[in-house]
């Protein structure tokens, strides 16, 4: 484990409040994430399932959790079950959780082997009258590949027919949008690694490396600290790739003259952190670039401070595109009567800025919620205003993260991204 012990309080309270939500006399049942395979006899690199890691902090594939509030019996509200090691599995593949580990870092007491799972479950459903199961709900997600959640959701259908099922992710997601104190210590370190990172880039960055040399630097220092690596496919966008809104290949020549776009976050202890930069190749904005790179910073600046409780993503986003309108027509992109003008369906700034200006974040860098939630204290979220001219050949996107608070906090607001603050430090 690469980060530092947290408090298994944490994950206690977590399991408390979702156990309140539970219907009476409900069992709940959570998943471990599955080892995804890659090709010949490997698998990627192993990623708890987020919503596993949130109820009991544990890291390690084969785990599952098992919550039933209203059990007669206390050692059976609470169990986690997992796999059980062997001198060949140790051997081969290293140490795996001891049943004692896993109540140390869950605060779980029942802790059982996956051997005990069927003969216990059936106990378990013999006695409840609900059972909630986990699926990804996540609007933007898609898949081919069917889940954990989802065979064993199949199962169940088929062998408790007679059981009523409910959904668990809507009462997950209501509880991990807003982050406790432990979570915003855990993000902020994320933000902090992602700092260190960028500050390594302004050292490095100059013309004739390549896109991909100053992707190693990032993961260097994400590494370096603690980090599990990147939280998502980093964005190392130079010239006119600037412009391509997902660009990862991240494997051209960064060229005197140009501006590169750096859109990334480390992951720490599965918590992610996002931050975009866009800096001058050779330390030296020209004034075109700067011109623009100050119309967005003005944009993020405004924008940060309307994440304020009681708002939604959908209404701070068309305010938003207001103020990136009135900076588009300072720059000359088109005229206040071009805009009266317009076909309010397809709006002139749209093509100088077509992505939203926040998502919730956390442990998952595109977190759980809904746009058309109502923002509430304790929230976390992105602010990642753009402007992307390609017929001048740029783009540039600013992007910190932001605790929603009546006065809202930038958890990267000591990561540089002034303009002059940028050329100082490249210049040295």
């Amino acid at each position: 484990m690469r980060y530092l012990t947290i408090n298994p309080v944490l994950f206690g309270k977590n399991r408390e409040r979702l156990e309140k939500k539970l219907k009476p006399n409900a069992l709940a049942v959570i998943h471990s994430n599955d080892e995804m395979p890659r090709n010949g006899d490997q698998c990627f690199p192993f990623r708890q399932h987020s919503d596993m890691f949130y109820l009991t902090g544990l890291d390690q594939e084969k785990c599952i959790l098992t919550l039933f509030p209203n059990h007669p019996v206390e050692a059976m509200r609470e169990i986690v079950f997992t796999v059980k090691t062997n001198d060949q599995m140790v051997t081969w593949y290293g140490h795996k959780y001891t049943l004692e580990q896993v109540t140390e870092i869950s605060g779980v007491t029942t802790v059982k082997w996956l051997d005990d799972f069927e003969s216990t479950f059936r106990d378990l459903m013999a006695r409840a009258d609900f059972v909630y199961l986990n699926q990804n709900e996540n609007p933007r997600f898609t898949t081919d590949v069917p889940s954990r959640d989802l065979r064993f959701m199949q199962k169940l259908r088929m062998d408790y027919p007679l059981h009523a099922f409910e959904r668990l992710a809507p009462l997950l997601t209501d509880l991990r949008i807003i982050k406790d104190g432990e979570e915003i210590k855990l993000i902020n370190r994320a933000c902090e690694i992602t700092g260190d990172a960028f500050g390594r880039i302004l050292n490095f960055v100059k013309p004739g490396v390549m896109e991909y040399e100053v992707e190693a630097e990032i993961v260097h220092e994400f590494i370096r600290n603690g980090a599990s690596g990147h939280a998502y496919p980093p964005i190392v966008a130079s010239g006119v790739n600037n412009c391509i809104l997902h660009y990862n290949q991240n494997d051209k020549e960064c060229k005197n003259g140009d501006l590169l776009l750096l859109d990334f976050g480390a992951e720490y202890a599965n918590y992610a952190g996002d931050c975009s930069r866009t800096i001058p190749v050779n330390g030296k904005f020209t004034a075109r670039q700067r011109q623009v790179y100050e119309a967005v910073l003005r944009v993020l600046r405004k924008a940060s401070k309307m994440l304020v409780p009681g708002t939604t993503i959908d209404k701070y986003h068309a305010q938003v595109c207001k103020i990136i309108e009135a900076e588009l027509i300072g720059l000359g992109l088109f005229t206040r009567e071009d805009v009266d003008n317009q076909d309010p369906a397809n709006p002139l700034f749209f093509k100088y800025y077509m992505h939203g200006t926040s998502h919730f974040m956390g442990l998952d860098v595109h977190d759980v919620g809904s746009k058309q939630y109502p923002l509430r204290k304790g929230m976390v979220l992105s602010c990642e205003p753009a402007i992307y001219i390609p017929e001048e050949g740029f783009g540039i996107r600013l992007e910190n993260d932001i605790l929603v608070d009546e006065d809202p906090i930038d958890l990267m607001a000591n990561i540089p991204i002034e303009p002059d603050e940028i050329e100082a430090l490249m210049a040295k």
